[in-house]
């Protein structure tokens, strides 16, 4: 063998060592650490300026509500919502003590553990925007989390909005 082709040889076999080396690392995952591939529905909540407040994932039994202080009545107010397949907010249920300004009193309403429900249809959302205050108090429970978002924004306004992000 000439020294040209043991040099040949040679080249070819670190090239082939190399590929092999790369496609082992991909085949174990080694880079999809790195840079992940799929992406899932996530709320993000923001406040006037924009800036988010908070992200938290969400999955399909996720219920996100927004609980606060009915200002005139006193008394608590529940709004939940969940995520559509279409990647909107759709609110299935308020939950209520006492009928007053904004509640749905010619709504047809049920009774739970003495408090009001009503399941409104096709109140989706693409984007759900709620101006906070000091006396309502609103809060933001996602899942097992709460948030309050009076307190982030000193009484101002968010957005919620969901996004697929990765």
């Amino acid at each position: 063998m000439t020294q040209w082709s043991r040099a040949s040889t040679t080249r070819v076999g670190v090239v082939v060592i190399g590929l092999a080396t790369l496609i082992t690392f991909a085949s174990v995952g080694f880079f999809s650490g790195t840079v992940p591939t799929t992406t899932s529905p996530t709320l993000i909540v923001t406040d006037a300026n924009g800036t988010e407040l908070v992200t938290a994932p969400i999955d399909p039994e996720t219920e996100i509500t927004i609980e606060y202080t009915h200002s005139v009545e006193r008394t608590l107010v529940r709004d939940v919502y969940v995520v559509t397949d279409a990647g909107t907010l759709a609110m299935v249920r308020m939950e209520f003590s006492s009928f007053g300004a904004g509640l749905p009193a010619q709504a047809e309403v049920t009774q739970e553990n003495g408090r009001y429900v009503y399941e409104p249809t096709n109140r989706e959302y693409e984007t759900l925007r709620i101006r906070t205050g000091h006396i309502a108090d609103h809060d933001l429970i996602v899942g097992d989390e709460r948030y309050d978002i009076a307190a982030m924004t000193d009484g101002g306004s968010v957005k919620l909005t969901i996004e697929n992000r990765r």
